[in-house]
This record gives structure tokens, sequence and C-alpha cells, in this order.
């Protein structure tokens, strides 16, 4: 049991060090994207922003669901990749279906997978609602608070 501790909670810290990098990445891409996009339609300017930063998380979580397919191959809990993924991603995502069943010397291991996804999905909606809320209101015609936090807002001409 220790083992599966140890390991799971290794996996997971790996896990959450490269979410955090992907969204560290996204941040100055983003910022670029939206000077860039500038003088485009605010439609199209929330777009993609929204659209870039969502490729970024989707190619997050696949990354982690592939580590934790490798890691269950590599201890032998699954034997083949094909069901390692699947059930990776079943179990990432908390369906958990239950088709595949890992045996109890692997379960508890397996089980950090849900907690993995279930935290940085997490992170990934507090990121997306944070983007959101500084993009939509100028989508909308409403006063827009800049992308950069050291960016000054635009004057309200008050």
């Amino acid at each position: 049991m220790l083992n599966q501790l140890v390991w799971g909670s290794a996996i997971l810290a790996a896990c959450a060090v490269i979410h955090v990098t992907f969204i560290v990445w996204a941040v100055p891409v983003t910022i670029h994207i939206s000077h860039r996009v500038q003088r485009l339609r605010p439609m199209l300017r929330l777009s993609l922003l929204v659209g870039g930063s969502f490729l970024f998380l989707v190619l997050a979580h696949t990354v982690q669901v592939w580590l934790w397919a490798f890691a269950l191959r590599h201890m032998g809990a699954i034997e083949t990749m094909t069901d390692a993924v699947y059930f990776s991603l079943v179990t990432y995502t908390t369906l958990g279906y239950g088709d595949i069943v890992l045996d109890p010397g692997h379960r508890i291991f397996g089980a950090f997978a849900s907690v993995t996804g279930l935290l940085t999905f997490g992170v990934s909606t507090a990121f997306l609602v944070s983007l959101m809320s500084r993009v939509l209101p100028d989508a909308f015609g409403e006063e827009a608070r800049p992308i950069h936090p050291r960016a000054k807002a635009p004057d309200a001409g008050l």
C-alpha cells in the first residue's frame, strides 16, 4: 500500500507541475495573441483568445492522461497500451465505467489518476473563468479590463 501511495503521489505531483507549466506558457501566448488581434472584431478576438487557451489546456490534460497510462503500463497494472490509455482517460475524467478494473495491488495507485483529474480540471476551470472575465466585456461592447495585470484599463472618461 505504501508503494502505491508514494508512486501515486509522485505522478500526481508531476501532473500538477505539467499543468501549471502549460498554464504559465499559455499566459504570455494569450497576451501576445491579444495584442496581435486587437483590431479584429470583438467576437473573433474572444474566439481566438479563449480557443487558444482552451487548446493549451486540452494539450495539458492529454499529456497527463498519457503519463498515467505509461505509469500503469510500466507497473504492469494493465497489459496493453490501448487499455492503459483508455483506463487513464476514463479514470482521469472520473467517469469510471468499470469495464477495466485494476487488481488490489494497483487500485490505490489508479485512484490517484482521478484525484489528478479533479484537481487539474478545477485549475483549468479557474483559468478559463479568469480569462473570460477579462475578455467578455470587450466582446459585448462593455469596458474591457486588460489581459495583462500590469496593463492599465481604458480610461472611463470620468
